[in-house]
């Protein structure tokens, strides 16, 4: 009877043991190698819609036309509002940081955007009549769907009683004269994002270059909704 009983308590204790090695094995991939997403608005449309659940991979080598989670440069989270008691108007910003009663806000605290990386560091980015150039050179955009451009387009257009022929999906910008950037070239150690649905994306056209360090993972699969899965 006491075999029985050692050999009931031996497989308990490695349940136990393996649960616990299972739980700060996983703790681990979630914290330094994989991140889970969930998209928010309709900034990346058509591609990503609102709600879409993601992985993505942390310290992944960022290129060019890969979709990252960043750390926004320009707003901390809800969350830490909450519990700071705070509001937008309590934020400072300087030199690419957010302060809140004269400390940085950590990065962990910034609101989480996701959007696609149009210039690498040295890369000068335009865009004219709804092209897009990097390094004076036309590129291809498979993610932007025409359909979902005209139909985006008119909807505005309806809205703001304008004629939809007089309207761009991507509005003519250039790196050296736009406000936020004000360079030729996106700065070393820096990349230029901007969403997909170009007409209503928060993106480096407002906020700018984002530093590699603000850049959190790349996002490398879409696991939900089921019927839309998507490995990048």
């Amino acid at each position: 009877m006491r075999e029985k009983e050692t050999s009931n308590w031996k497989f308990i204790v490695e349940l136990v043991a393996l649960f616990v090695v299972v739980f700060a094995a996983t703790a681990g991939l979630m914290t330094f190698v994989l991140s889970k997403d969930q998209v928010s608005g309709p900034s990346m449309e058509p591609g990503l819609m609102d709600k879409d659940r993601l992985f993505s991979l942390r310290h992944k080598q960022i290129k060019r036309n890969e979709i990252v989670v960043l750390y926004a440069p320009d707003k901390v989270s809800d969350k830490f509002l909450q519990q700071n008691g705070a509001t937008d108007a309590d934020i400072s910003q300087h030199n690419g940081k957010l302060y809140f009663n004269g400390k940085v806000v950590p990065l962990k605290d910034h609101e989480l955007y996701i959007k696609r990386v149009i210039g690498m560091p040295g890369d000068t980015v335009s865009s004219k009549n709804d092209k897009l150039y990097v390094n004076g050179k036309q590129q291809a955009e498979p993610y932007l769907k025409k359909s979902f451009i005209n139909k985006e387009l008119q909807q505005y257009a309806t809205i703001y009683g304008q004629n939809v022929s007089d309207m761009k999906f991507t509005n003519d910008f250039d790196l050296k004269t736009q406000a936020s950037t004000h360079r030729s070239t996106v700065p070393k150690g820096s990349y230029f994002v901007m969403g997909d649905n170009r007409y209503v994306s928060h993106d480096g056209r407002a906020f700018g270059f984002i530093k590699k360090q603000n850049i959190q993972s790349v996002v490398v699969l879409r696991y939900w909704p089921l019927n839309k899965f998507k490995i990048y």
